[in-house]
């Protein structure tokens, strides 16, 4: 019940036992199809280029940073929480010069100051966090594509821990390039970076393609162009071609994470992304109003909250890790700490994925005041799970996923 990695829905740990087949298989060819179709679909998109990235999340935000920018382009960050230092890294890493505009951790920008930011610095590409778990903060997109597009600049957005549990529209934002991981509120293990790139982005990445000699034709000879992707593994422009009707191989597919990948888009779009959406909404509801009823504070801007996540502040005289240590060791729950200035001053509890269900919540509040208490902190009697339950009373929750065999066929 941490920030993420969070327990893998059980139908997807049995996607991931199904036999492995080779990559020349029709029935691989076959799967990847599939899978860029039902991630046009989790994405809200009709990208043709909407594919997985093999690695974890950072995968696939690296795939698209280094294949969009160039030494010496400039990019804008808006860094509010740990997330955005690490898109700062990356594109540094990328030979980019990168701007910065900045937020207080627990906070999240407005869009006039990111146009105003956008305006001055005429960067070719923004990229921004949509949901940064080391806050919980999540950062309003819907004006920014709209922004970028008036300015000439390409809009990038990691959506690792907020895809799935909270609104994401990338064609009606105008997003040019999201990434996200299975991680979080999609409900798999950590491992495979779903991607969808749209026909802006695309144009710039097939500026800078080039194809390895091992495998080149002469036709790609006369397509090669621009300054080569310095990555070979996360060169999109070469991914593209392997997830294309052209299946010009790059590397062997992570067969098994694109089983895990494939159930965990069925399974969202079997429930529906909107209600997904609000399935997370309500039980992160539920968590936040019992954190409160134990008489704990939230940090940051609950107003801009993720679904998904909730920051607690550590009480007076509790040492943090001490807590985290009893909540796993006496009832097998994991929450989290947070980095930097808020290691060690405030745990996250997520509810995301197939933990964002009634008994999660309740079993997990039940267990912090318990462990609060022989701590020596001043909780309120039953505060927590009473809270919760009355906000589940407020607004019902829809059924709990379904994790029968063949639930999401």
């Amino acid at each position: 019940m941490g920030p993420g990695p969070i327990d893998a829905d059980p139908r997807v740990l049995r996607a991931m036992a199904a036999p492995l087949v080779g990559q020349y298989d029709p029935v691989m060819t076959g799967y990847m199809t599939e899978v860029m179709g039902l991630y046009r679909g989790v994405f809200r998109t009709t990208n043709e280029h909407t594919l997985l990235v093999d690695g974890t999340s950072r995968a696939g935000i690296e795939a698209a940073l280094v294949s969009l920018l160039e030494p010496g382009d400039r990019v804008l960050v808006p860094v509010f929480g740990r997330f955005g230092h690490l898109l700062v890294e990356i594109a540094e890493r990328c030979g980019a010069e990168v701007h910065t505009v900045e937020r207080p951790w627990g906070e999240v920008f407005e869009p006039e100051e990111l146009e105003v930011a956008v305006r001055a610095v005429r960067p070719k590409v923004v990229a921004v966090v949509q949901g940064d778990t080391s806050t919980t903060m999540c950062q309003p997109l819907a004006d920014l594509g709209e922004i970028c597009r008036r300015h000439d600049a390409l809009l990038y957005c990691d959506a690792t821990a907020s895809l799935g549990g909270n609104a994401f529209e990338t064609d009606a934002w105008g997003v040019d390039v999201a990434s996200a991981g299975l991680q979080k509120c999609l409900g798999g293990p950590s491992g495979s970076a779903p991607i969808t790139i749209g026909e802006r982005a695309v144009a710039v990445i097939d500026g800078r393609r080039h194809v390895e000699a091992g495998i080149r034709e002469e036709s790609d000879v006369a397509r090669e162009r621009g300054v080569r992707i310095a990555s070979n593994y996360l060169d999109l422009a070469q991914v593209m071609d392997y997830w294309g009707p052209r299946r010009l191989n790059h590397h062997t597919e992570a067969t098994s994470m694109l089983y895990a990948a494939r159930e965990c888009a069925r399974i969202l779009l079997s429930e529906g992304v909107d209600a997904a959406v609000e399935r997370h909404r309500v039980h992160g509801a539920a968590m936040l109003a019992g954190v409160r009823g134990l008489g704990l504070a939230v940090f940051g801007d609950v107003a801009h909250k993720m679904h998904n996540v909730v920051a607690v502040h550590v009480p007076d005289g509790v040492v943090a890790d001490d807590v985290r240590g009893a909540m796993l060791t006496d009832f097998g729950i994991e929450i989290g700490t947070s980095f930097g200035p808020l290691h060690g001053k405030v745990w996250r509890i997520g509810t995301m994925g197939h933990n964002a269900r009634r008994d999660a919540v309740l079993l997990t509040l039940a267990a912090l005041e318990q462990v609060l208490r022989a701590a020596g902190a001043p909780v309120v009697a039953g505060g927590g799970v009473g809270a919760a339950l009355e906000s589940y009373a407020d607004t019902p929750p829809g059924p709990t996923p379904d994790t029968t065999p063949g639930a999401a066929a």
